[in-house]
């Protein structure tokens, strides 16, 4: 006797982009798409620090080295042990080169392998999930008006024009006291991934970004997204990664026999 169970694989597919923006004269984002292994990152050098560029793109090369691994639990081990000496590295280039100035980044990490997605950050670079009509965000900004949020004494809507805003209480290459949040969650076919910098989302709502990451073309996604942005100000440098799944039309048809 035997049972077929047919499984259908999900495939993944991405546009990514960063901009300028309307103010800032140097772009301090840096972002990383790796579909081969199932990673994507946006990094946000902290603006008003001395050579935010700097710690963004050195993040970034760091996560480039990440290479694939078998298991789910490996991968997210390389991210973050990649994250941990990066951390290190700008500490001691900010001491050697800058004379102890600070520079840092924030960032965000999302690996995907198969049914399981993995969250990694620092900061508050955003990851959204849009799931049939709802958008979720699965990270927690690192910043004093998202704890505030978090411990019940800001409403959301009240957070979003907080004279704090901007006040980040984690980034990497800031202190030697370093870890980094991590969020498990499952993926379905259908699902939306967008990962952004707070140049990003401070410029659109929750309502605007759900109309334009509603765009059936994924490259349109991220076009319209930043643009909106720009058209908005864009006071800040503003990145997008979009990540959308869907069934591939191969079906993998596995077959159980008991004895």
């Amino acid at each position: 006797m035997s049972d077929t169970t047919i499984r259908r694989k999900i495939k993944w597919e991405y546009a990514a982009d960063t901009n300028v923006g309307m103010v800032r004269q140097v772009n301090e984002d840096a972002i990383l798409s790796k579909p081969e292994i199932g990673l994507w990152a946006v990094a946000d050098g902290m603006g008003g620090h001395e050579l935010g560029d700097v710690a963004s793109k050195m993040i970034i090369e760091a996560l480039d080295e990440v290479d694939n691994k078998r298991a789910l639990d490996d991968i997210v081990d390389a991210v973050e042990d990649e994250l941990i000496a990066v951390n290190q590295l700008i500490l001691e280039y900010a001491d050697e080169v800058l004379e102890n100035k600070t520079l840092g980044s924030t960032i965000v990490v999302l690996v995907i392998r198969g049914r399981v997605g993995v969250c990694l950050w620092v900061g508050d670079s955003r990851l959204y999930q849009y799931r049939k009509g709802q958008l979720t965000q699965l990270t927690q900004d690192h910043s004093r008006v998202g704890e505030l949020v978090q411990q019940g004494l800001l409403k959301p809507e009240e957070a979003e024009n907080h004279p704090e805003s901007n006040i980040i209480t984690r980034a990497v290459g800031v202190d030697e006291d370093f870890y980094v949040d991590i969020n498990v969650f499952n993926v379905q076919s259908g699902d939306t991934f967008l990962l952004c910098s707070d140049g990003l989302y401070n410029m659109l709502d929750h309502s605007e970004l759900i109309y334009y990451l509603e765009e059936p073309d994924i490259n349109s996604k991220v076009n319209t997204l930043i643009s909106a942005a720009l058209d908005n100000g864009a006071t800040d440098n503003v990145s997008a990664i979009v990540v959308k799944g869907g069934f591939e039309k191969i079906v993998v048809r596995e077959v159980i026999i008991d004895e």
